[in-house]
């Protein structure tokens, strides 16, 4: 039977791009679409996750303290495959139950950040699964066509993820968790990602068909180079095991002045022009 409350945000989250209010405002949420063990069918599910790094992220399987596993971890075990959307793509990634250290660790690694976890997992009376959600290689769907759209969406998911940094080092205490790390570090790598696909794909592009822009790429890609060396030095500090929140403050607030000024300037120079391409 459809769980209303689910269908309720499945679709205030597919009618505003990944965006919810409620209990998910403010959270990390994604759309997990599994094959239903029993029916066939396809199954879909909201769902908080923690970044892990990289191409994977962690999902946990709490069925709000409930002492049975939740239906989509059961289709998991059966089909591995699933598919996921996050507002601004939707791409297939294959599962994987961590055990031993790996799970402790990462489970660790969620209570640390929000204790509701531990109190879940002892109100169920049961482990609560970790999985672990690895993106399959391979261009993803995307929720809008046009490039405009596209690259404000992408902008917009960005500003949205530096948001919740910044609250996540508001609200830690003065010993840094490792997950707020973890946090970090997959922006990083999430918009050097980016740039290097703008500055090896989009604006060579941009070059070649529209010339009178040059100037204004070469500002762009210049502003590249100098949110490059913050993302560096936020790397550099997030190594120091003494790190203090002031400290971490300072380095996601200065990212955050100078990509939020490089990203309303590339859209005010870019978007104009970019469906007439």
């Amino acid at each position: 039977m459809p769980n209303d409350f689910n269908t309720s945000v499945i679709e205030e989250f597919r009618a505003n791009r990944g965006v919810v209010g409620g209990m998910f405002e403010g959270a990390r949420l994604l759309l997990l679409t599994t094959t239903g063990a029993r029916t066939g069918r396809p199954h879909t599910v909201p769902l908080g996750y923690l970044p892990d790094g990289g191409e994977r992220m962690l999902v946990i399987g709490s069925a709000g303290g409930s002492p049975r596993d939740p239906a989509w971890f059961h289709n998991l075990l059966a089909d591995p495959v699933a598919t996921v959307e996050d507002g601004t793509f939707t791409y297939e990634v294959t599962a994987e139950v961590l055990a031993g250290a790996e799970r402790e660790e990462a489970f660790a690694r969620a209570v640390e950040q929000d204790p509701g976890w531990a109190e879940y997992e002892q109100k169920s009376g049961r482990e609560l699964p970790v999985v672990a959600l690895t993106v399959v290689p391979g261009p993803p769907r995307v929720v809008v066509a046009a490039p405009s759209g596209f690259l404000k969406l992408v902008h917009d998911a960005f500003r949205r993820e530096l948001a919740l940094i910044r609250a996540e080092v508001a609200r830690s205490g003065p010993v840094l968790g490792a997950q707020l790390r973890v946090n970090c570090l997959s922006l990083c790598a999430g918009l050097h990602g980016h740039h290097v696909r703008e500055d090896q794909g989009l604006f060579p592009g941009i070059e070649v068909q529209r010339p009178d822009l040059a100037p204004v790429v070469a500002e762009l890609r210049a502003e590249h180079d100098k949110i490059a060396e913050l993302i560096a030095r936020l790397r550099e500090v997030l190594t120091d095991p003494g790190l203090e929140r002031s400290a971490l403050a300072a380095e996601v607030d200065r990212l955050t002045r100078q990509l939020e000024s490089h990203l309303d300037h590339e859209e005010e120079a870019l978007l104009p022009v970019l469906d007439a391409m």
